[in-house]
């Protein structure tokens, strides 16, 4: 029987894909359960929101959940990568506690280290 690397290279993609998907939790599932995943890598796909380039060496991507309530709380991610509002997003980084960088900027759950990828 023919190898068939191609097909063993799409099939292997898509449950990659899959896998990716099963991993991801909701913007309110990290903030519902910050206790246990401070320290830990979470992934989310989200709207950005709101976009603040170059503080501090670092981008603050800030990402909701799509469909949010009104009122509902971002999740702010440090990247040295960025996104424009609007976009839609994967986010992925370590999960920072009670983060307090003076002059008011203090982030109760803050996910750091992070990339910034599109999503379709």
């Amino acid at each position: 029987m023919k190898s068939m690397p191609f097909l063993v290279f799409a099939v292997a993609a898509v449950l990659s894909a899959s896998a990716a998907l099963a991993d991801t939790l909701s913007i309110a599932d990290v903030h519902a359960n910050r206790s246990e995943l401070g320290g830990k890598q979470v992934s989310v796909v989200g709207e950005v929101v709101k976009v603040n380039n170059g503080i501090m060496k670092r981008n603050f991507v800030h990402v909701q959940d799509e469909g949010a309530p009104a009122g509902a709380e971002p999740l702010t991610f440090t990247s040295q990568q960025t996104a424009n509002v609007g976009d839609r997003v994967r986010a992925t980084g370590t999960v920072k506690l009670d983060t307090d960088f003076g002059m008011g900027y203090f982030y109760p759950t803050l996910v750091e280290e992070s990339t910034i990828e599109p999503v379709e």
